[in-house]
């Protein structure tokens, strides 16, 4: 049997993965509520995936993952609120790449390099009362400026205008070590069309079975509280959830692309439902390589934990979440309406 202890990891953050960082910049001005996060790949690229599993999905560079293709490593990831206006974040993102000689070469100059930076966008337009503010090439450079080994959760980068089944969603990371030394680590950007908590208890989906019920009376409240502002804040939001999963495993591109599409197992947990029409769940997969390849059925470890990770990054997302009331909405977070 596959021996499935996990004990924690330094940050309990995607950053744990040794050689990426991340970094989040948010739309400025009174109206706006969207904003950017980048994943930054060490400076020789990493091995990357994506699986696609929404109705409504954006993105852009998703086809080079194909590991029938030819790119082999990516130098960066862009989640991005603006739905698909806000995809320009990536060209940011991709000129600081090239400021630095990161890419793929092109020619015979160390600068003569082409970044590959994929990206996936979820859909806030509007939810701080400004359709058009939303992110654009500077959101993206400044993302990328920002990027550190520490991440903020809650309603920053891609999360600033997230919701989540009416409450307001955000980002949240997670990580774990394995038996074997390998790190995994997840980061998501929380903003579906379901709920991420049980409808008839307030229990949250991602912790079901290791948190105490809260209080009927609660519940009850909480029920009614959430109702009137569904209600204040028009028809349902368009959505989507976005999701990096990392290891510093040694993955070959088809492993990798099974991490991605195993790690939706962990939206399934956490988020009820996922995958709609009105959703575009994406989770991108990288691996650093810096262990040794994975021996035999090792690999089942690593795609047992990427969902693992990924279901409590989104429980970390909702409760570092806060709410916020405005022209574009009232979005109540859990912890309004559970307390902690």
């Amino acid at each position: 049997m596959t021996d499935t202890t996990r004990t924690a990891a330094a940050r309990d953050s995607l950053t744990d993965v040794a050689g990426l960082l991340v970094g989040h910049a948010s739309v400025p001005g009174p109206g706006a509520l969207s904003g950017t996060t980048v994943v930054l790949a060490p400076p020789a690229g990493a091995v990357a995936a994506v699986d696609v599993r929404g109705g409504g999905p954006g993105t852009r560079e998703t086809d080079a993952l194909d590991p029938r293709n030819l790119v082999e490593r990516v130098h960066a990831v862009v989640l991005t609120g603006g739905s698909a206006f806000g995809l320009d974040a990536a060209g940011g993102v991709m000129a600081w790449l090239e400021e630095r000689g990161r890419g793929v070469p092109v020619g015979p100059e160390p600068h003569q390099v082409v970044p590959v930076v994929p990206a996936a966008c979820l859909f806030d337009l509007g939810r701080g009362g400004d359709w058009r503010a939303r992110p654009d090439a500077a959101t993206g450079r400044a993302a990328a400026e920002a990027a550190g080994t520490e991440v903020a959760e809650g309603g920053v980068g891609a999360g600033t205008g997230a919701v989540v089944g009416g409450l307001k969603g955000g980002v949240g990371t997670a990580s774990t070590v394995l038996p074997s030394g390998v790190t995994v680590g997840a980061l998501v950007a929380v903003n579906a069309v379901g709920s991420a908590f049980d409808p008839d208890t307030g229990a949250l989906y991602g912790l079901t079975g290791r948190c105490a019920y809260p209080a009927r009376a609660v519940h009850e409240a909480a029920a009614e509280r959430l109702a009137a502002a569904l209600a204040a804040s028009g028809p349902p939001p368009l959505n989507t959830t976005l999701a990096v999963v990392a290891t510093d495993a040694a993955l070959t591109r088809a492993q990798a692309q099974k991490l991605a599409g195993t790690s939706h197992d962990g939206l399934a947990r956490a988020l009820r439902p996922v995958h709609l029409m009105h959703d575009g769940d994406t989770v991108f997969a990288l691996a650093t390589g810096e262990r040794e390849p994975l021996p035999g059925l090792a690999l089942n470890a690593v795609l047992t934990a990427g969902a693992e990770v990924v279901a409590r990054a989104i429980t970390k997302a909702v409760f570092a979440a806060e709410g916020v009331a405005g022209a574009g909405g009232t979005f109540p977070s859990y912890r309004d309406l559970y307390g902690s």
